[in-house]
């Protein structure tokens, strides 16, 4: 009788350890999906884009323009909408740029990880103060040594690695009839 008893705690023992482990298994699993998930929702949104071509005079006067042969920096601005999740504090958002040829305007070499796209080079990286749950307005020039061309520039604004918005600016030709 003692014997079956043994045998019978002896197999309750083996079940309870099995299903200790796939208790500890799926707490693991959960835990790792409830960061992931944190992760996600703590991704900043950008939203409301501007990008406006710029002429500024060595004096320091600013002219908007449309053309260009006389943009010689382009102002980006954006807000970052808010966020329950996100903490209060620097936040790095990275902005690249692609001129119309399709090369990203960068200062050479430096480039992020994004999380669907691999590593990308980036035209700026811009540190923001952002304090949670905030509208948080943003707004940076870019400047570049070579000329601005003739197209479509595409900006993309990153934070987290993950795309939180994009726009275009076209700049024209120029001239009397343009």
């Amino acid at each position: 009788k003692v014997k079956g008893e043994n045998q019978q705690l002896t197999t309750e023992k083996t079940q309870l350890t099995a299903d200790k482990q796939t208790l500890q298994e799926n707490l693991d699993k959960t835990s790792t999906e409830k960061k992931q998930i944190e992760d996600l929702a703590s991704t900043l949104h950008a939203s409301n884009i501007g990008i406006t071509a710029l002429k500024i005079g060595s004096s320091g006067k600013e002219k908007v323009t449309t053309t260009a042969k006389r943009t010689n920096a382009m102002r980006v601005s954006f807000v970052l909408d808010p966020n329950r999740i996100t903490t209060t504090g620097t936040k790095d958002i990275y902005v690249c740029v692609t001129a119309p040829d399709g090369k990203v305007i960068s200062d050479g070499g430096s480039s992020f990880d994004t999380r669907e796209e691999g590593s990308k080079s980036f035209t700026s990286k811009v540190s923001v103060n952002y304090e949670q749950n905030k509208v948080t307005p943003v707004s940076f020039d870019i400047k570049q040594t070579d000329k601005y061309q003739v197209g479509d520039y595409k900006i993309e604004i990153y934070n987290n690695g993950f795309k939180i918005d994009e726009g275009v600016k076209k700049l024209k030709k120029g001239g009397l009839f343009s």
